[in-house]
């Protein structure tokens, strides 16, 4: 890998702006490109070079980032009819950021291998507040050599990295660790509930429940917004639904038990009737409480 290799990053959202405008603000030249014209206008606002020949690029670049919805969008620009794996050059690298389904980044891989390229998975943990700042960390799985030689650049955008393996394990390891925040959501809910109606006061209980042994990084890190009852979306009750489907699909089929993400599931499928579906998945907390005949805190 050059020291200062061509990057386009592909999908300029809530994630993949930010973490590519660290890339541009560490120095290192950067094109983006988005379905979105509004994105790309922001994008060009926070020191990326708007692709406007999206194939040109794709073939100019040394290392893709790619930062999409899901498995659909993800098969489609990656291995689709005019999908970037075939224009990319041999030799340079594809570097997958999504939250999507081990099954369909494995053809991804299988079609990268037979053009040639590098295919590194390299899913995300953290909000898109930590990423403006560079704080998230990620799990990359793929050739071990193809992991060294990018890092430099992974860690102009993340606080930590983390290499799994050859295949498909930073796919599960990105799966389990939203399964423990989605179960870390719904502890929150019932456990606020059932502290409410003990008559313990609203903000009291949360500072309690941020200083106990229960009080993870996740805990305290909802607590700020949850004073506030500020339920706008760092990650969506939709968004959320999405990885639990992806969750109880690679759970069911590797044969392992998911009760909780079921239940879990089912409780945001209530949500989402709800109307709420574009609430912070915190919102959980409202669904309890209205469950538990409770109304706002006083």
């Amino acid at each position: 890998m050059t020291e200062n290799p061509a990057i386009l990053w592909i999908g300029l959202g809530k994630l993949g702006l930010p973490m590519a405008s660290c890339l541009a603000r560490s120095g290192m030249a950067v094109s983006g490109f988005d379905a979105s014209l509004e994105r790309l206008a922001l994008a060009a606002g926070k020191g990326l070079d708007p692709a406007s020949d999206l194939p040109a690029a794709v073939a100019a670049a040394d290392i893709v980032f790619t930062s999409l919805p899901d498995d659909r969008v993800l098969r489609k620009v990656a291995t689709g009819a005019e999908g970037i794996v075939g224009r990319m050059k041999r030799g340079a690298v594809l570097v997958e950021t999504s939250t999507v389904s081990p099954a369909v980044s494995a053809e991804v891989a299988e079609a990268a291998q037979a053009a040639g390229i590098a295919y590194l998975r390299l899913p995300i943990s953290g909000s898109s507040t930590l990423a403006e700042t560079g704080q998230v960390t990620c799990f990359a799985s793929g050739p071990r050599e193809t992991f060294e030689a990018v890092r430099p650049v992974l860690a102009r955008f993340t606080r930590a990295q983390s290499w799994l393996g050859e295949a498909e394990q930073a796919r599960y390891a990105k799966l389990a660790i939203n399964l423990m925040i989605a179960v870390s959501a719904g502890m929150m809910a019932e456990s606020l509930a059932l502290a409410r109606k003990g008559g313990i006061a609203w903000s009291d209980f949360l500072n309690v429940m941020a200083e106990s042994a229960a009080g993870s990084p996740f805990v305290k890190y909802k607590v700020g917004p949850l004073v506030q009852r500020d339920f706008a979306p760092s990650f969506t009750a939709k968004q959320l639904v999405k990885d639990l489907d992806l969750i109880l699909d690679a759970a069911g089929e590797s044969g392992v038990p998911a009760q909780l993400a079921a239940v879990l599931r089912q409780s945001y499928s209530a949500i989402l009737a709800a109307g709420e579906g574009e609430a912070d998945f915190i919102t959980i907390v409202r669904h309890v409480e209205r469950l538990a005949g409770l109304g706002e805190p006083g």
